[in-house]
């Protein structure tokens, strides 16, 4: 049996995430004025990328609850048909583990990220991730993901011996 290893969080960036997604904020990006000037957008920040007979974009509201910080990760979960965004609504920091987008997860390429708090996140198609981790309080998220025919959601379960621990150091 081997070792279980233990994922560091470090701060969420677009550099380091862009293996996996993308990271939705403002900051250190161009805007453009809107709304007779009211305003600015911050155009096309992610993608939406959905694929499978029917499949189509949505938008949908999560209500998260507290989630007691786990000491390690028991599963963790992809959708091989679409992307999937969350984009909180509350200006609280969560986390987010993720896997590159491959058959099977590898322990050694697992990451964990802590948000700022305003920052959301697009996993890209077939990244594997855990659930909603938000250990600072019960959060608010915008969802942008796919509905449609087809399975869109598979579940990877870690043996008790490989199951990775978050480390906050």
């Amino acid at each position: 049996m081997s070792q279980p290893i233990t994922l560091t969080i470090e701060p969420l960036t677009q550099t380091a995430f862009a293996p996996y997604g993308d990271v939705i904020e403002t900051e250190d990006r161009d805007s453009m004025p809107m709304n007779a000037g009211m305003a600015q957008r911050f155009h096309a920040l992610a993608d939406v990328d959905v694929i499978g007979e029917e499949g189509r974009g949505i938008i949908s509201l999560v209500e998260a609850k507290l989630f007691e910080m786990p000491k390690t990760v028991t599963f963790v979960e992809r959708h091989p048909l679409g992307s999937q965004a969350f984009i909180p609504m509350d200006d609280t920091p969560f986390l987010v583990v993720v896997a590159p987008p491959t058959d099977k997860v590898d322990l050694n390429q697992m990451k964990a990220f802590i948000t700022n708090g305003r920052q959301g996140i697009n996993y890209h198609r077939g990244t594997w991730h855990h659930v909603l981790l938000t250990p600072f309080a019960p959060m608010r998220f915008i969802c942008v993901d796919r509905a449609g025919k087809g399975n869109n959601c598979e579940e990877f379960w870690f043996s008790e011996g490989e199951q990775p621990y978050l480390s906050q150091s």
